[in-house]
């Protein structure tokens, strides 16, 4: 695996949340698999729990660590091809991106849509153009579209706490929020749920439709109560619309998860990525009860990104090399 931005990077979904659950089990049990090797964590935005458990991540494999605010730290970017950088852009990505790949042997970025024009936010113009320069494996730490590393530990904690043999009905619930975010959580979300062995179910107020590209295969409705009926896991987040683009157009508090509308629900595990805006997506009573995945969720970030660094390093390893042949000597690892 060279690239992990998509579940479509993915070879086996499942072979991929048993390595996240056995390094949870074992955090070091590969502590030297990644030694001499460079994880460069690139920042145009925000960060606490991805920037955070992806270093660990990378820590617990025996990397190196670099960490870079780009967008506060480094020089303006020129993306355009062709560009005659008379500006205020200092840097063209092709010599950025580049340059980080020299020193890095995996490249994680971060980078959120703007959510002004629909078609340039997903084109995916910057997590593509690091890709394209940088040379090395590459992994998306929130794109403009997707947050696969969130997802995988989301799918991650949904097996972990399953136990029964039947599928579990799982529910993506949008909620109001103070200001237009992106769709990246919940298009993610959708993506690797679809492709799971749950019955998923989206529910959204009028306008706030997905890209179909991600939500083929899920039941959708505008309805709440009616999708959170016989419901196991509801995950709720907030997105702004995908069809009139960035907009919020609702702000219906009803909307908000609260203890009463879990009565028809097979009392419900509730998750959600973080942040929260509490007693505005969710109240507090779920939140802190005894049903909330959140911390567990959070906790999980740090395994999911050990499996997919693990499937980034093997790409790395030269033919012929010795550390593949290492790997389940240690600890049996599969």
């Amino acid at each position: 695996m060279k690239y992990f931005t998509t579940v479509n990077d993915v070879h086996s979904v499942k072979d991929l949340v048993e390595d996240a659950l056995h390094f949870k089990k074992d955090p070091s049990c590969l502590s030297n698999f990644g030694k001499n090797k460079t994880l460069g964590l690139i920042f145009l935005n925000p960060s606490l729990r991805t920037r955070l458990s992806t270093q660990k991540a990378g820590m617990n494999l025996g990397m190196n660590v670099m960490v870079m605010n780009l967008d506060k730290e480094g020089w303006a970017l020129e993306f355009e091809d062709g560009a005659i950088m008379n500006g205020n852009k200092a840097e063209h990505i092709k010599d950025a991106a580049a340059v980080i790949g020299q020193y890095c042997d995996i490249v994680g970025i971060r980078c959120f849509p703007g959510l002004l024009s629909r078609q340039e936010d997903y084109s995916e113009k910057v997590l593509i153009s690091f890709m394209k320069h940088c040379t090395v494996p590459v992994v998306s730490l929130e794109s403009a579209t997707l947050h696969p590393l969130q997802s995988l530990a989301d799918l991650m904690t949904i097996q972990e706490t399953w136990n029964k043999p039947f599928k579990p009905k799982v529910v993506l619930s949008w909620a109001p929020h103070v200001k237009a975010l992106p769709q990246a959580v919940a298009n993610s979300f959708s993506e690797w749920m679809v492709k799971s062995s749950v019955d998923f179910t989206i529910t959204h107020p009028e306008g706030y439709e997905l890209n179909e590209e991600y939500t083929r295969g899920a039941n959708i409705t505008t309805n709440q109560h009616e999708a959170l009926e016989g419901a196991d896991y509801v995950y709720v987040k907030n997105w702004s619309s995908y069809t009139d683009y960035g907009q919020i157009n609702c702000r219906d508090e009803a909307w908000m998860l609260t203890k009463e509308k879990l009565l028809g629900t097979n009392q419900a595990k509730i998750m959600h990525c973080l942040p929260v805006r509490r007693n505005i997506e969710i109240s507090d009573q779920l939140l802190d009860g005894p049903d909330s995945l959140t911390l567990l969720q959070a906790s999980n970030r740090v395994y999911a990104a050990q499996a997919v660094l693990k499937k980034l390093i093997d790409y790395r390893i030269p033919e012929g090399g010795n550390v593949r042949a290492t790997i389940g000597k240690e600890k049996n690892f599969r």
